[in-house]
Parts: structure tokens; C-alpha cells; sequence
């Protein structure tokens, strides 16, 4: 397939929260784009007024950002063919709903909203419980196609509403071919008059979409697969409008599914499952629409690309791990499939765990350093980097570090005790302090030194390791995993260790 001038767009409505799917789709275009050299733009399709949600046109923004997939153009970055706001453009797409009406392509359609209900409860009696405004029934309809010109114009000037809706012809037969699905057919008589222009005058997503797809040069059209039955319309739209020959190429792209495989993945499944679906929170005044994202829930950006990358789409390869310059090179959209794709969360925290093993401590370090102070806590540089390599390996999610490793930066933590009833022997009690005296004198005070004091007094009091670690890691961690009780040692000094084992033993001895 030659690529030539490919300008892509992510064209999402700010009717909420932008979800994960979204972000995917929005990929997708991404990596076709910079793989070809090609544009990405932003696009806002805010003509529905009555769904549009305030600050959630700044949640897209942020939630493409965070992901790294800046829009070359867009709302905020510019561009020679915007504006990028759909409800900034309302006076351009007048003159191609006029131009469809002139031609007998589109008509104006009077129908009030009751006028509408009534013929739908007329048609659920006689047992029609679809009821579609097509060619079939257009002229029964309260519309402008059997009108007179005089009362046609009469009509008009009298500032009656109206909607302009499609002309969708009989017994034809819509073809389009899809990248992902091959060729697509849809029959006509299948085929709703859809509105064109709303009542309010804001076009539908029908007619802005194929306008601003034309004037800005679109080449490719990636969008979800809900969109599917809604193309052979925009076909249409295209052929009336002379534009069929540049017209742009289609891919549809599967349905993100539950992680069961069963029904499309939702905003109520993460609820349910206590999973985000979501790039970053949502905030809002009642709280059963709030929701956690996958920044806040402790997910690396670059995972989640990996992740979602990986959702309908396969290199060919055994590779699985690849940052975002990578899969731009490997992007195919041939190789996107035509079935859903589950949403592993288990796969999504696996791909987390490989990209924090992965990263340099210090790095790490500044991702995790604003969780730590959040808790009261300023380490400096050298000693939160040593905490992160040694529990690198050992978390799933950012806020780890400090859930499971607290004790690094704190001394109050609760005591395993289980463990301590059960290791810690009223007849051992003296050798133990004699532990912590030759532990307090021991003169090379690292990881081999203290490794080699603790087997020396084991082997001197006939005790195992695991009569003696257990003690010292519940002592100094409250807990008996986590890393080298040896390296935690080290990096805790001689004094805080003095100073932890002296204050649980005298609680163990309670216990």
C-alpha cells in the first residue's frame, strides 16, 4: 500500500470522560501518521450542545499528552484548516447542506418531535417496533418533498425549525472497501434518512465529519467499529458531494471486550471489577460517576501504550515490549483484527511490572518521589533510588514503593504477628541481643559484612535462618518479604537498625 500525504484525525466529542478505547483509536492514528511522515489532528466534535460536559475537552487534552500522543495539529496547537472545534466551523457546513437540498440529495424535513412519537407508537401497534424515517415512508412524512415551492418558502421564512435530512436512494447497493474487513456492502432500503442538520442549526455527526474530513484533507478515516454501519451513509455524503474519488480510506477497528470476552468493556465493568477503563481520573460531584484512571492508579504512560497497542493489533513477531518509536516502525494497519480483543488487566499489570524493572533507579526515582512526599516524607536523591532497585522487582504499580515499602522511609509499622509468636523463643531472647551488640560494633557496616556477623552468630548459637531472619525483617519491616534483609540493612545504617531492633524487641516480649 503506498502512503503518501497521510493526514489522520482522533475526533472524539467532549460528552465525558475519554475512554480507554478512545485512546487506543487515537494510537492507532498516531502511529500511522508518524510512520508515513504523515499529520495527526486533534479534532473536537462538539455539535451536541445538550451532551457536552464542561472540562472534558481539557481531560482529552491531558489524557492524549500523558500518553504522548501530541497532535500536530489541533485546538490548542493550531493549524492552516481549522478551526478544530467543530462548534467553531458552524457557518461552513450551511453551504454543503444547501448545496445537497439544491441538488435533490437532502430535504427539509418538518416533523416535530411529537409528530415523530406518535408515528412511532403507530407503527409499535402494528407490530413494527424499529421504526426508521427512510425511503419507504419519506413521503408521508411532514417534509419538503412534496411541497409546493410557495409553501416551501413560505414555511422557511416564517422561522419554522426544521432538520435537513439525507436523500438515501432506493435499491442500491453501498460499497466501501475497509482496510481491516475487506469489502463492505450495505443494501439502501436498509438505510435511514439520517438528519444532516439539527433543528438548532449545529449539524449532526454525519455531515460535520464528512465536511471537515474533506476540507482537511483527511486520508484515512480509523475509528471504532460502532462506526461501521453509519459509513455507508458517508459514502453517500461523499458521492453527492463529488467528492468520491477523494474519498478517504476506512478502517474499522474492533471492539475492546469484558476481560471474560464477553460484551464490550465499559465504564460499569471497571466499576465492577474494580479495574480502570479510564486514562486518568474523573472527578465529578457525584461519585458514582467518578472513576480512577490508569495514571492515578500507578500505571506507567508508556505500559499502557504498549498495552493498548497489543488490543486488536499484532506485529507478527514474538516481541511484546515495545516504546513508542518502535511500534511506530512496526505499525501495520493490515495487521489490525477483524475480532474483539479482550481486555487482559492481568497483561496490562504485567506490561507495568516490565517497564518499572526496566528503568533506571534514578529515573524511577523521580516518578516515585511525589507518591513518598504526598506520605510526609523527603529522602534525599541517592537514598530513594537505592530503595526503588531494590523494590523494583517486587511492585506492580507506582504506589507501591510506598505501600509495600513504608519502612524505608518510617520507623511506625505494624509487626507480622503471627510470625512473632511463632519465632521469637523467650530462650533465644539473650542471643539475640548478643546479635544486636555485634551487629551495633561490626565495623564494615554493608551488605557482605552484616551477612557474614549474622552466619558467624548463627553458627556460634546453633541457630538457623530460619529461626534468626524472620526476626530481623519483622524487626526492621514490620513484615517477612521484601528484599536482602542484608541490603536493607545497609541502606538503613547502623543506628536506625540499632535503634528499630531495640524497639521490637521490647514489643515482641509483650506479644
Amino acid at each position: 500500500m503506498t502512503m503518501e500525504n497521510i493526514r489522520v484525525r482522533f475526533a472524539p466529542s467532549p460528552t465525558g470522560a475519554l475512554h480507554i478505547g478512545g485512546v487506543r483509536t487515537a494510537l492507532y492514528n498516531y502511529l500511522l501518521a508518524k510512520k508515513h511522515g504523515g499529520t495527526f489532528i486533534l479534532r473536537i466534535e462538539d455539535t451536541d450542545r445538550t451532551r457536552y460536559v464542561p472540562g472534558a475537552e481539557d481531560y482529552i487534552l491531558e489524557a492524549l499528552e500523558w500518553c504522548g500522543l501530541i497532535p500536530d495539529e489541533g485546538p490548542t496547537t493550531g493549524g492552516e484548516l481549522g478551526p478544530y472545534r467543530q462548534s467553531e466551523r458552524k457557518d461552513i457546513y450551511q453551504e454543503y447542506a444547501q448545496n445537497l437540498v439544491d441538488n435533490g440529495k437532502a430535504y427539509y424535513a418538518f416533523d416535530t418531535p411529537e409528530e415523530l412519537d406518535a408515528r412511532r407508537q403507530e407503527e409499535k401497534e402494528k407490530g413494527n417496533h424499529s421504526f426508521r424515517y427512510d425511503s419507504s415512508n419519506r413521503h408521508e412524512m411532514n417534509n419538503s418533498l412534496d411541497m409546493s415551492e410557495a409553501d416551501l418558502a413560505s414555511r422557511l421564512s416564517s422561522g419554522e425549525p426544521y432538520t435537513i435530512r439525507l436523500k438515501v436512494p432506493r435499491d442500491e447497493t453501498v460499497r466501501f472497501q475497509d482496510i481491516v474487513r475487506g469489502e463492505v456492502a450495505f443494501q439502501s432500503n436498509e438505510l435511514d434518512d439520517k438528519i444532516l442538520v439539527k433543528g438548532d442549526g449545529m449539524p449532526t455527526y454525519h455531515m460535520a465529519n464528512i465536511v471537515d474530513d474533506h476540507l482537511m484533507k483527511i486520508s484515512h478515516v480509523i475509528r471504532g467499529e460502532e462506526w461501521l454501519s453509519s459509513t455507508a451513509h458517508h459514502v453517500l455524503l461523499y458521492r453527492f458531494l463529488d467528492w468520491e474519488d477523494e474519498m478517504p480510506k476506512f478502517a474499522h477497528l474492533p471492539l475492546i471486550l469484558k476481560p471474560n470476552g464477553k460484551g464490550k468493556l465499559s465504564k460499569r465493568t471497571g466499576a465492577q471489577l474494580g479495574i480502570p477503563v479510564f486514562p486518568l481520573d474523573w472527578k465529578v460531584e457525584n461519585p458514582e460517576d467518578s472513576f480512577v484512571g490508569f495514571r492515578e492508579f500507578g500505571f506507567d504512560p508508556a505500559a499502557v501504550v504498549n498495552f493498548l497497542a497489543f488490543l486488536g493489533w499484532n506485529p507478527g513477531t514474538e516481541q511484546e515490549i515495545f516504546n513508542l518509536d518502535e511500534l511506530v516502525q512496526a505499525f501495520d494497519l493490515e495487521k489490525i483484527s477483524k475480532g474483539g480483543a479482550k481486555f487482559d488487566f492481568d497483561k496490562a499489570k504485567w506490561y507495568n511490572q516490565q517497564y518499572i524493572m526496566a528503568t533506571d533507579n534514578h529515573k524511577l526515582a523521580e516518578k516515585v518521589r511525589p507518591i513518598i512526599e504526598a506520605n510526609g516524607h523527603q529522602p534525599d536523591d541517592k537514598y530513594l533510588a537505592a530503595v526503588c532497585g531494590m523494590m523494583k522487582e517486587r511492585v506492580t504499580f507506582y504506589p507501591d514503593f510506598w505501600k509495600n515499602a513504608a519502612f524505608f522511609f518510617q520507623d511506625g509499622y505494624d509487626y507480622d504477628e503471627k510470625t512473632v509468636r511463632k519465632k521469637w523463643k523467650e530462650e533465644h531472647r539473650s542471643a539475640f541481643d548478643q546479635l544486636q551488640l555485634r551487629l551495633k560494633n561490626l565495623s564494615q557496616y554493608n551488605d557482605p559484612g552484616i551477612k557474614g556477623e549474622v552466619e558467624s552468630f548463627m553458627q556460634d548459637h546453633g541457630l538457623k535462618y530460619g529461626d534468626v531472619l524472620p526476626i530481623l525483617r519483622i524487626a526492621l519491616s514490620g513484615t517477612t518479604k521484601g528484599p536482602s534483609i542484608f541490603e536493607i540493612m545497609e541502606l538503613l545504617g547502623k543506628e536506625e537498625v540499632d535503634k528499630r531492633i531495640t524497639k521490637a524487641y521490647s514489643i515482641f516480649d509483650t506479644l
